[in-house]
C-alpha cells in the first residue's frame, strides 16, 4: 500500500474530519487514506527529515506511519489527543527507529573494516594458512575461558559493533562496571594470546 498518491474518490472525503477518515480507513477505504496523507504527510515528512537528516530515510519513515496506519487504524484513540498528534508520533517513531537501524549497520560495517585491518588475508602460503587456523583456535579458547560478564561485553562490542555506553543500556549495567569488565577481558586476552605466540610461529613448521 503507497499512500502518496490521491485517489480519484478521494475528494468526496474531503469533507470528513480526522477521526472520520480514521474510523473509514479502519473499513479498508484507501480513499480516506489518501486524504490523511494529503493532509498530514507533509508535516511528518518535515519532522522525519529533522530527525534522519536525509531525504530516503524520510521517506520511507513517513511511509512506514501511513501503511502503519492502514494495518492498525485501531491504534489511535480519541481520548489520547488528535490524529494528527498520533501521525507526528508514529513518524517520530519510525524515524528514530530508521536513525538506529541505519547507526548500527555502520558500526557492524566499521568494526569488520578494523578487524580486518587488524587482521588482513594472508599469503596463500600453506604453513602461514596452519599457523593462522591454530591462532583463530587459540582466539576461541581464550574467549571460552572468559567469565561470562567479560565475554558478552566483548561481543557486543566487537561483533555487534556497539559502544561501551550502548552495552551499559542494553544490560542495565552500570557504564563504569562495563569498562572494568571489558579492560579487564582486553588484559586477559593480551596475556594469553602473548603466552601462544611465544610458544610458536610460523617459524616452527
Amino acid at each position: 500500500m503507497h499512500p502518496v498518491s490521491e485517489s480519484p474518490g478521494a475528494s468526496s472525503r474531503g469533507d470528513l474530519d480526522d477521526a472520520g477518515l480514521v474510523e473509514l480507513v479502519a473499513k479498508a477505504d484507501p480513499d480516506a487514506l489518501a486524504v490523511l496523507y494529503e493532509r498530514h504527510g507533509a508535516t511528518c515528512y518535515r519532522l522525519a527529515r529533522r530527525i534522519t537528516l536525509n531525504d530516503v530515510l524520510a521517506e520511507d519513515a513517513v511511509q512506514e506511519t501511513f501503511v502503519g496506519l492502514w494495518r492498525n487504524p485501531a491504534g489511535y484513540r480519541a481520548d489520547q489527543g488528535s490524529v494528527r498528534s498520533w501521525l507526528l508520533g508514529l513518524a517520530h517513531h519510525k524515524a528514530v527507529d530508521f536513525v538506529r537501524r541505519e547507526a548500527a549497520q555502520q558500526r557492524r560495517q566499521d568494526a569488520h573494516a578494523a578487524q580486518r585491518a587488524l587482521d588482513p588475508p594472508t599469503a596463500a602460503d600453506p604453513a602461514a594458512t596452519a599457523w593462522a587456523g591454530i591462532r583463530a583456535e587459540q582466539v576461541r579458547a581464550a574467549l571460552a575461558e572468559l567469565p561470562e560478564p567479560q565475554r558478552h561485553a566483548l561481543a557486543l562490542a566487537y561483533f555487534g559493533g556497539y559502544t561501551q555506553r550502548e552495552i551499559a543500556q542494553l544490560t542495565g549495567v552500570p557504564l563504569g562496571t562495563v569498562k572494568t569488565r571489558m579492560f579487564a577481558a582486553m588484559r586477559r586476552l593480551q596475556l594469553r594470546l602473548a603466552a601462544v605466540g611465544s610458544s610458536g610461529g610460523e617459524g616452527t613448521w
